[in-house]
């Protein structure tokens, strides 16, 4: 119930225009003071929500919502109605836990192949190792694709660097910006986390498994969900001198993950790797890697075709095959 009177006064608030509490609780049969605490809640969602008595609620500025029908129409721009059919199954939530959680739970049998699910706000997003991921409502992009790996996990290494390069094609589709890539799985921008991935994996090694790639990138950071997020970031739009379209970006996203997928089935990764090169933020640089507690110091020499960092210690090249890893500068 609470998850639908949302979603309603979201909708009606979305024009910019003022709404009644009173008479949104008598549409929906609930209180004016139901109604109240339902807006308390949708401002700490991170939705800019102010009240004038007499007036009613109001947003400081109108939502441009996600829309399935414009994401489809702008992909349906670009590719071939045979293509098109191969990435139309997408769903778009107002309110979700997480959009990978939410496709991992209809695994096996309630997708399909390059499924999508895009949400405007999630209430437990992930990062990695179980970090949370600031997902304020309507500003940011959450999307994740699911893939089936006919070859078993096996076919799972190179998912965080497909999907990185795939962002870094939609990012400059759209804005012609030029991000940063850090293995395994971020997005950077003049040296500052943008964006990162999430794969999630269900199956055996060398049998047919399941993967759910998850990707959250900032676009329009609210001030408020800006002190909750404990590293440097930053977001797109603060980069861009012209409004970032949130569907069109999506668009792109879904159209570009899917293209470098479907590369990495006919290929892998050895029809990538110039490009990650070309974008990696550490390539040829001093590097500190993190395993746990322990702390090994080297030089990062990019990627090998099956996605491992390169790591020189001690003028010996050895590759790392990620895991419960992290990858900083060493200034």
């Amino acid at each position: 119930m609470a998850k639908a009177v949302r979603e309603y006064l979201i909708k009606a608030l979305s024009s910019g225009e003022f709404i009644s509490g009173q008479d949104v609780g008598k549409q929906l049969g609930i209180s004016r003071t139901a109604i109240s605490t339902h807006v308390k809640a949708l401002v700490n969602m991170g939705l800019d929500i102010f009240s004038v008595t007499g007036k009613g609620y109001k947003l400081a500025q109108p939502l441009h919502l996600l829309s399935k029908h414009k994401i489809l129409l702008l992909m349906s721009e670009e590719v071939s109605e045979a293509n098109n059919r191969l990435t139309s199954e997408i769903e778009v939530h107002s309110l979700i836990d997480s959009t990978n959680d939410y496709l991992m739970r209809r695994l096996p049998n309630q997708l399909v192949q390059g499924q999508v699910c895009l949400a405007e706000y999630q209430s437990a997003g992930r990062g990695r190792r179980g970090r949370q991921w600031v997902s304020p409502f309507g500003s940011q992009i959450y999307l994740s694709m699911y893939w089936y790996l006919e070859q078993g996990l096996s076919a799972a290494m190179g998912l965080s660097v497909l999907s990185a390069l795939a962002v870094s094609d939609a990012v400059f589709a759209v804005s012609g910006i030029q991000v940063q890539l850090k293995w395994p799985n971020d997005i950077y921008i003049e040296g500052v986390k943008l964006a990162g991935i999430l794969i999630d994996l269900k199956g055996q090694a060398l049998e047919p498994s399941h993967s759910v790639i998850g990707i959250g990138l900032n676009i329009d950071m609210p001030a408020q969900a800006a002190e909750r997020i404990d590293q440097r970031w930053s977001d797109l739009q603060s980069h861009s001198e012209t409004k970032i379209d949130r569907n069109a970006l999506s668009a792109q996203l879904i159209l570009c993950l899917h293209t470098r997928l479907l590369q990495y089935q006919s290929e892998g990764l050895i029809g990538m790797l110039d490009e990650w090169h070309t974008h990696d933020i550490y390539l040829n640089k001093p590097v500190i890697l993190l395993t746990g507690e322990r702390v090994t110091k080297g030089i990062c020499r990019g990627i090998n075709n099956q996605g491992a960092l390169l790591l020189e210690i001690d003028g010996q090249v050895k590759p790392i095959y990620g895991g419960e890893v992290s990858l900083r500068g060493d200034e």
